[in-house]
């Protein structure tokens, strides 16, 4: 079912005419036509924008939230799952439309973590994956835990609510493996690696602030993120912290869906997430994202991960619904982190 952006509008914000607001988000303005385009779309898109840059009322988030299980991509996506509960018969290849990237993607997307059909294919996860005191992989040929597969089906499991002694035992596992510098790199064990990776880092961050939502919080979780999260202030979130170069030029590509890899809006959508508070730290890559604003008022897709997708959700070169949404409400934790200076 797709709602037209006008019926959304009404629903928020009272009877046939009433207008959608602009706003002014990081010293940008943002007019009603961007936020009509937004509600326009897809229903991942719809409840988010509702809940990130509205403040609709919570009923209204979550009902328009519970359409993501039955129409749009959220629904198409659950009727690729396999009769046995996997989605394209693995569980981490083929990328990306094995049992792990499809989860994730059902993840961003806001699917509503009591849906059975996600639950069952994280379950698969963890049951057929191998084990190394806490730490995890799904590969049959790797005999040593992965830092990068751990943070992923940590995040899984304790957004959809999969409950597992093991889970925890990851948790203690990740933080365990933090390295010196504050992050975490899959290469660690099986290499000796010693300097962080950016791609495991935003996912160990991403599975421990899903982590630390499960009361009571745990102060070693919350330790463990603020170091996680001073590693990448040290760079800036894209830059070398010896010379200030960039780190890789994809990282300041903006892309969707992410699968294992950083990017600069990645990094800074978990950060408005948590929500941190403002660091001076924070300002190039914010700069970098205000100057990737289209002048139509939308964000493009820049990049796209090669691998076999269900489909595409938007193409590469065009205004993203993903990225302008999420530019934005990073500008609108902006905005609030820094009023309170």
């Amino acid at each position: 079912m797709v709602v037209a952006p006008d019926e959304v509008a009404q629903a928020v914000h009272g009877p046939a005419g009433a207008d959608v607001p602009g706003a002014t988000l990081g010293g940008m303005e943002v007019d009603e036509s961007t936020v009509r385009w937004l509600l326009g779309g897809d229903a991942s898109i719809r409840w988010q924008t509702m809940q990130d840059l509205l403040d609709a009322p919570a009923g209204q988030v979550e009902a328009e939230r519970a359409r993501v299980a039955t129409t749009g991509w959220g629904g198409e996506l659950l009727r690729r799952q396999d009769p046995e509960g996997t989605w394209a018969g693995g569980l981490y290849t083929p990328k990306w439309t094995s049992t792990t990237y499809t989860l994730l993607l059902l993840f961003r997307c806001g699917l509503p973590p009591c849906t059975a059909a996600a639950r069952r294919g994280v379950e698969l996860l963890w049951v057929r994956a191998r084990f190394y005191d806490g730490g995890l992989t799904p590969a049959r040929s790797i005999d040593a835990p992965e830092a990068c597969v751990t943070s992923m089906y940590v995040a899984l499991a304790r957004y959809f609510g999969y409950g597992d002694r093991r889970v925890d035992a990851a948790v203690d596992w990740l933080l365990a493996n933090q390295l010196d510098d504050g992050g975490w790199n899959c290469r660690t064990v099986r290499f000796g690696d010693r300097h962080s990776s950016f791609h495991t880092s935003i996912a160990a961050l991403e599975a421990l602030s899903q982590a630390v939502g499960v009361a009571p919080a745990r102060r070693d979780v919350v330790e463990a993120m603020a170091r996680g999260r001073e590693f990448f202030l040290r760079h800036r979130l894209y830059k070398s912290h010896r010379d200030g170069s960039v780190v890789d030029p994809v990282f300041t590509r903006l892309s969707f869906p992410p699968r294992w890899h950083f990017d600069v809006l990645r990094g800074l959508d978990h950060f408005q997430s948590v929500p941190a508070p403002w660091d001076e730290r924070f300002g190039d890559a914010v700069g970098l994202l205000r100057g990737k604003r289209r002048s139509d008022g939308t964000w493009p897709v820049q990049h796209k991960h090669a691998g076999r997708v269900w489909f595409d959700m938007e193409k590469a070169g065009t205004p993203s619904r993903w990225n302008t949404l999420r530019a934005l409400r990073v500008l609108r934790w902006v905005d609030r982190a820094t009023a309170l200076l």
